[in-house]
């Protein structure tokens, strides 16, 4: 097939997964809010109990996988969404935004300003204090779900391509996260454990140059070896779960030419097959159907096809509960002290300031310099409203700040300080591309 025929496919798929993170990130805002309410009410207890004290898990021989729901959804659940992050960072290099570095040059550029300018905000913000400044990389992640949920109310009005530029950005942002977990927030590493888990690594390495396509042959391997492995080792097991997704076959077992011949054949057969409108299948047909059936699933990549499964399990469940465990914020003491702590000074500076001003400059000095260009339709002001949005931490920045503080008084104050800048960000950033959409209307 040639460019012009996969291009519609192509739009449609990235239309789609902008509809999926944007349905979960309304979702997520009603969690995010039901979680606020539920631990500063009566049943606060309640609350605690069920993500804090109540216990899960199994016990194999000297592995005692018993734990708290809170731990198991950020170990675990939290893995299975990095590895649906690393299935997109996958597509997004070999067919995506990506893909080239003409066309991934503005939206990683865009994603490596808007982590660094945020990072030495919170820095300056925090000073030489070594009890707050790990938490540097706090205001460095943009919520996916949360912005594309957002920007989609927006309908129609939005260009096509800048959403998918933010979608891009995200995910780039999300690739820097993860460097900056693996980096930054491991805590003293297993030697033996990193070992058994790299060499369980290298089987799903090989499984996938020799061919091997068995998707349960990869959920085993990786999530019993390699993710068991990494969880022992001190190395956060969600960083696994990007490794696996990396080793994942991303090639279909036939080209798109022979998919269409043979399709072609197969269904003139089915017609010339056919029999009475109504009437069961003959046998022949039945073949038919089924050789299609077989057809199809050669055609598509076991990448794609897991990607397509996980990415609703993410978007709906996986991240609603994080935000439901994760969220509720008691606040106990002066609200008002707890918003000019250094923590969330910082956290508020790096995310409602710095992640706008890293991302618009970054991407205007690579149009400056001409290594990249806008996309078609978008304007500067559109840029400068998606900046914005880009503010919204929320899942990813408190997920890094559960890793960064050890004190539970500095995890409570910096969830504030993300709470308050990101519901600034989202407000600064609708108003602004609401306001460059009816202009644009009106001509």
């Amino acid at each position: 097939m040639d460019k012009t025929k996969r291009e519609p496919f192509q739009t449609l798929k990235i239309s789609r997964i902008i509809s999926e993170e944007s349905l979960g990130g309304i979702i997520l805002i009603g969690c995010i809010i039901i979680a606020m309410i539920w631990a500063n009410s009566s049943y606060y207890d309640l609350y605690h109990y069920i993500w804090e004290d109540f216990r899960l898990g199994f016990v194999i021989g000297k592995i005692n996988m018993v734990t708290s729901a809170h731990h198991w959804i950020n170990d675990g659940l939290m893995a299975v969404f990095f590895f649906t992050v690393g299935l997109e960072i996958k597509r997004e290099i070999i067919g995506g935004e990506l893909t080239s570095i003409k066309k991934a040059s503005l939206p990683i550029s865009a994603a490596i300003g808007g982590m660094v300018v945020p990072a030495a905000l919170y820095a300056l913000v925090a000073g030489n204090n070594p009890e707050l400044i790990d938490g540097w990389g706090i205001p460095m992640a943009t919520d996916i779900a949360f912005a594309l949920g957002l920007i989609s109310m927006l309908g129609k009005r939005v260009n096509i391509n800048l959403k998918i530029f933010l979608l891009a950005l995200a995910i780039a942002d999300d690739l820097g996260a993860v460097l900056v977990i693996a980096f930054f927030y491991t805590d003293a590493i297993d030697v033996l454990d990193l070992v058994i888990g790299a060499s369980f690594l290298l089987v799903l390495i090989g499984a996938n140059l020799l061919g091997i396509r068995r998707t349960l042959f990869y959920a085993l391997v990786g999530f019993l070896g390699v993710w068991l492995a990494f969880f022992y080792s001190g190395v956060h097991a969600t960083i696994a779960g990007v490794l696996i997704a990396l080793t994942i076959p991303a090639k279909t077992k036939i080209s798109s030419e022979e998919y269409m011949d043979d399709l072609c054949r197969l269904t003139s057969q089915l017609e010339k097959d056919s029999t009475e409108k109504d009437a069961l299948l003959s046998e022949k047909q039945a073949d038919t159907m089924s050789e299609i059936s077989e057809l199809s699933y050669k055609a598509h990549t076991p990448l794609q096809k897991l990607e397509h499964t996980l990415h609703p399990v993410s978007a709906y469940f996986i991240l609603p509960l994080f935000a439901l465990s994760n969220a509720g914020v008691r606040i106990e003491g002066n609200i008002m002290e707890m918003i000019f702590h250094p923590v969330a000074l910082g956290i508020i500076a790096g995310l409602l300031i710095g992640k706008p001003l890293g991302i618009s400059l970054a991407s205007r000095l690579m149009v400056k310099l001409k290594l990249a260009s806008l996309p078609d339709g978008v304007k500067w002001k559109q840029i400068y409203g998606v900046s914005f949005l880009g503010g919204i931490g929320f899942t990813m920045s408190m997920f890094i700040s559960e890793l960064a503080f050890d004190s539970d008084e500095y995890k409570q104050i910096a969830k504030v300080g993300i709470f308050i800048a990101s519901v600034l960000a989202s407000v600064i950033g609708m108003v602004w591309l609401s306001r460059c959409c009816r202009v644009k209307e009106k001509g």
